[in-house]
């Protein structure tokens, strides 16, 4: 399974890096949502982790991008990991097309439980446990 975390903070990433290393998931990073979206353009991902709050492009118009594609990229799963708390952010998001949403500090089991819920959504049988 190949994942982009698109996250400006590198000890977020590296957080989460370890996280998914526990089950012998690799990561891909982008620091920006411009580089994040040049990564999808070039690879082939199954997921996509996305802030929401980085200098220059937010995560909002990223994912609103990505869902604006016309190819199957279009689909790509993204799930929101986010410390923002403003109101209706969850329905928003969900609004622009995000699979799911992940409240900062991310915990462990919340990870492993979005990504496996996303995954089996989109008719995959990864198994993360």
């Amino acid at each position: 399974m190949k994942i982009l975390f698109v996250e400006d903070d590198p000890m977020n990433r590296r957080v989460v890096r370890d996280m998914l290393s526990v089950v012998g998931l690799d990561m891909a990073e982008a620091g920006s949502a411009e580089l994040g979206l040049r990564m999808i353009d070039e690879n082939d991902f199954d997921l996509v982790l996305m802030d929401l709050r980085m200098p220059g492009m937010d995560g909002l118009t990223a994912i609103r991008k990505v869902r604006e594609r016309t190819d199957a990229k279009a689909q790509l799963p993204i799930i929101v990991v986010t410390a923002d708390t403003a109101a209706n952010l969850r329905e928003q998001c969900a609004a622009l097309g995000a699979d799911d949403f992940l409240q900062k500090p991310v915990a462990m089991n919340a990870l492993f439980e979005s990504v496996g819920k996303v995954m089996a959504a989109k008719g995959s049988e990864m198994a993360l446990l």
